[in-house]
């Protein structure tokens, strides 16, 4: 049985004790000893994070995910269980996150100490959501494939959507986040003598221009992508010529082809401005994210949980543009995100993700743990719903 106060303590005290990507030792420590306390088998294949499985009576398992760290962000909540870490919050849910996998995880043991389970069931503890693609890290590190995972389930809060709400959607669900920066160097000289030198400032016009018309002019207007233009500087001095500059931003798209038009278009333009400027100009490209993608035949089970849980499904048209390293587990197993409504005008709870003020009250955690339960109850009494 989930109980209310217990959830609210266990998040609350991860919400005063944030840590940012690869740094929740703290938390990992607080999870372990949960994991201990219920007497469940456990790995810690990177220095934080960690995973934990119960054996059913199969060799099939079904994994659930959640992101343990927080962000760079100074909290400006003043509620009682206000973040004590100086610049670091959980302004993004996952101590949400990690106490309905925690949640999830005693409600499974108390299941299968009544008796045995047909499937085994994975806890992915995940650091480093937010920064180092922590998912891949895991990937690289533990090998998964021993399990035989059939499914692997994630939630995410989500304040655009009013408590009660879970927005789901098959295929894409989330974009591809690649940055680039652009390292432009020219050559230095005196105002009154400008002609001998190469002004950064003026690669650095041409570079915005070109930036700005790529989604314009070089994309398919009807693939929705953004080419966003973050940061950027030219120059020393008021009266020299510039002689460094540098631009920096972020690709999101949902298409791996038009992905690779970008990263081809912006190469040809850093040759081509250091040519007619005399400049030397670098490009580099960061790999972020790759698209999440919910596999369809998932839908009908997810759709189903849901409604069993007396939960309202909302069904999203179009993908959300922010990246999510839930991506990466698609490399071992189907899966499927959902997006948990945490809205709520009447309490204040109306902060966007990332807000420095982002809050929620923690009775809508008991709606995605009973989602996961429903899930679970759906592999326990093998249903009939596709493929999985």
């Amino acid at each position: 049985m989930v109980y209310i106060e217990e959830i609210t303590e266990i998040r609350r005290h991860l919400h005063q004790h944030p840590e940012l990507s690869l740094q929740e030792h703290e938390t990992t420590r607080f999870i372990i000893k949960q994991i201990e306390t219920l007497k469940i088998e456990y790995f810690t294949p990177l220095d934080t994070g960690v995973i934990a499985i119960i054996r059913g009576n199969t060799d099939k398992t079904i994994a659930f995910r959640a992101d343990i760290d927080a962000l760079p962000i100074d909290e400006h909540n003043e509620v009682p269980y206000q973040s004590i870490i100086p610049n670091v919050m959980h302004a993004c849910g996952h101590d949400g996150h990690t106490t309905m996998l925690l949640a999830l995880m005693k409600e499974i043991k108390h299941l299968s100490d009544q008796q045995p389970l047909k499937y085994s069931y994975m806890f992915i503890f995940q650091p480093s959501e937010e920064a180092n693609a922590g998912a891949n890290l895991l990937i690289q590190n533990f090998n998964f494939d021993q399990f035989n995972i059939q499914a692997i389930y994630g939630i995410h809060m989500m304040p655009d959507n009013p408590e009660g709400e879970i927005a789901y959607r098959s295929n894409e669900i989330t974009a591809s986040a690649t940055e680039y920066r652009f390292y432009i160097e020219g050559q230095s000289a005196h105002v009154a003598n400008k002609e001998q030198g190469h002004a950064a400032s003026n690669a650095l016009i041409q570079i915005l221009n070109q930036v700005s018309s790529l989604q314009q002019f070089h994309l398919p207007g009807l693939n929705r992508n953004i080419v966003h233009i973050g940061k950027f500087n030219a120059g020393e001095a008021i009266n020299t010529v510039p002689s460094t500059g540098y631009l920096e931003g972020t690709i999101r798209t949902y298409s791996a082809h038009d992905l690779d038009i970008v990263k081809s278009k912006m190469t040809e333009m850093a040759k081509g401005i250091a040519m007619t400027t005399g400049c030397q100009i670098d490009v580099a490209f960061t790999e972020g994210y790759p698209p999440t993608i919910n596999h369809d035949a998932l839908e009908q089970r997810v759709v189903s949980a849901i409604n069993d849980a007396q939960l309202t499904p909302v069904h999203t048209n179009l993908p959300y543009f922010f990246g999510e390293d839930f991506s990466f587990y698609a490399k071992i197993a189907p899966t499927y995100f959902v997006f948990l409504g945490c809205r709520n005008k009447d309490k204040g709870y109306i902060h966007g993700l990332h807000h420095n003020q982002f809050n929620f009250d923690e009775k809508v955690l008991i709606n995605g743990i009973n989602y996961y339960l429903s899930l679970v109850r759906s592999y326990e009494h093998e249903r009939k719903m596709g493929n999985q």
